[in-house]
């Protein structure tokens, strides 16, 4: 996946762009951590946790006629847990205090995402390719070797001879 120090950068600024965020993390559709700035709070379980509510949300769009998943919003006392699509292989998910502009906390949050999925999908996109490179390369270096066919040696046949007989008329 993308690296690391890229998403967690992205996530940085993300932070510094909306105040009132207290955590934001991005994570692989498979549940496990890209990157993660989520001080007070396990971001495994919160990966695990929006893995999960991303199936739901992607079933309650698709079956609501809403199309593809792109953003989920969950209201709490104490404030707003946001996630985003991440291109085709990630999810960002944002903590909010209640006081967030909720405008700005969906504008940026859309932003990021798109921004973490460019970098996630561009670095799937290479491994996939170095991938079918390697299968090529094994595929070509494990055909067998091309037949040599050798020269049979000629014998010398005997003339033919025909027991036909020829006739001419006059």
């Amino acid at each position: 996946m993308a690296s690391e120090a890229e998403i967690l950068d992205e996530l940085r600024r993300l932070r510094a762009r909306v105040p009132q965020l207290t955590g934001a993390l991005a994570a692989g559709v498979d549940g496990l951590v890209l990157a993660q700035d989520t001080p007070g709070v396990e971001p495994e379980r919160v990966a695990a946790l929006t893995v999960t509510a991303l199936g739901v949300a992607e079933r309650m769009a698709d079956a609501t006629g809403q199309g593809d998943f792109r953003e989920l919003l969950v209201r709490g006392v104490y404030g707003y847990v946001a996630t985003y699509a991440a291109g085709r292989g990630a999810v960002l998910t944002v903590l909010a205090q209640d006081r967030v502009n909720l405008g700005r906390l969906l504008l940026e949050g859309r932003r990021a995402g798109a921004r973490i999925g460019e970098l996630v999908d561009a670095e799937a996109a290479a491994e996939a390719e170095t991938e079918a490179e390697e299968r090529s390369e094994a595929t070509a270096s494990a055909k067998p070797p091309p037949r040599t066919t050798t020269a049979r040696p000629r014998t010398a046949r005997a003339p033919r001879t025909t027991n036909a007989r020829t006739t001419t008329e006059s």
